[in-house]
């Protein structure tokens, strides 16, 4: 089978004939149709991800047909289903927070950028109905960590203001999608124009250029009664800003520091106004059958923005380091 292999850090990703995995106790195989690109592959290949940086193949994110089982592994699924993969792995018992085994496919464990890959059988999922292979490569990750970010920490509602920062990531768009069809009012922002127009024609209510100094005056008089939660995945010297923007008790949930560690706010003016400041990390495989749910319920579609043969998956990376995408980058794998 042919696998796009990291040797190590800083490194081009070549391609590389490897024998076809086979399934142990409670695994599987899945012969992967469609995978998608997530910044921690990125990081990973910068070495910027904390563990391992060499002899890896990425990826998290992976759609195909169910191919084989091994000893144990459960039947609810059938030999030649179509499938997408649920890449948190091991999360535990406890719903509140992942067990100390927890891991996030395709770093350290092989991934989704090749033609087959073994997982336990408890990761793998029936295709959402409604959803293509494509656009089911599109949703575990990147919906996952939104679903929980928005429902299960965040608890968002209907009629509630929202603020997703940075609109173009797969997680942000995906966050926009859900919170959208549960009748939140969602406001956006980004340092791209191009992205601002597009999230307003989607049913955006507003979007703010971030990269502009009144911005934040802006979105008070948008919303003077503050957001009632933030998401954000970027952290960094823009964090006192989105404090100020909260409502007295609003909260602030958030899965990443792109642009770096906190400023530091006020204390008084987290503690004053009865701000949440919440960390959230992926998701329990309850979650992920809540997400697959929510998505056929409110027949939801991820959204891609390039798909990319394997050959050229180094072309695919180049596109998300230069941050013009808007929603999944997919590479197609067979």
């Amino acid at each position: 089978m042919i696998s796009a292999f990291l040797k190590g850090p800083n490194q081009e990703i070549i391609l590389q004939e490897f024998n076809k995995p086979v399934p142990g106790k409670g695994e599987a195989i899945v012969q992967i149709h469609y995978a998608a690109l997530n910044h921690r592959d990125l990081w990973t290949l910068k070495g910027q991800y904390r563990g391992s940086s060499e002899n890896l193949i990425l990826g998290s994110d992976g759609s195909g047909i169910l191919d084989s089982l091994g000893e144990t592994a459960q039947t609810r699924l059938e030999i030649g289903q179509e499938v997408i993969i649920n890449p948190s792995l091991n999360w535990g018992e406890n719903e509140n927070a992942q067990g100390p085994d927890f891991q996030i496919l395709g770093n350290p464990d092989p991934g989704t950028f090749s033609q087959y890959i073994k997982v336990p059988m408890d990761n793998i999922f029936p295709l959402p109905k409604g959803m293509s292979l494509m656009e089911g490569a599109a949703l575990p990750l990147a919906g996952l960590t939104a679903y929980r970010a928005l429902f299960t920490r965040g608890k968002l509602k209907k009629g509630q203001n929202l603020l997703i920062t940075g609109i173009g990531g797969g997680a942000a768009q995906l966050g926009f999608q859900m919170a959208k069809a549960i009748g939140a009012r969602v406001f956006i922002s980004s340092s791209k124009i191009s992205k601002i127009t597009e999230s307003i024609q989607e049913g955006a209510e507003e979007g703010f250029d971030y990269t502009q100094s009144d911005w934040v005056k802006n979105a008070q008089k948008s919303v003077p009664e503050g957001f009632d939660l933030i998401m954000d995945s970027a952290s960094g010297k823009g964090f006192p800003d989105l404090i100020d923007l909260l409502k007295p008790g609003g909260s602030f949930v958030f899965f990443g520091g792109t642009a770096g560690p906190w400023a530091s706010p006020i204390p008084a003016k987290i503690f004053w106004k009865q701000i949440n400041i919440l960390g959230t990390t992926m998701g329990s495989p309850k979650e992920f059958q809540e997400l697959i749910q929510f998505f056929e319920e409110y027949s939801l579609h991820p959204k891609i923005d390039q798909i990319f043969p394997l050959s050229n998956i180094n072309q695919a990376f180049r596109r998300m380091e230069s941050g013009e995408q808007t929603g999944k980058i997919l590479l197609k794998i067979h």
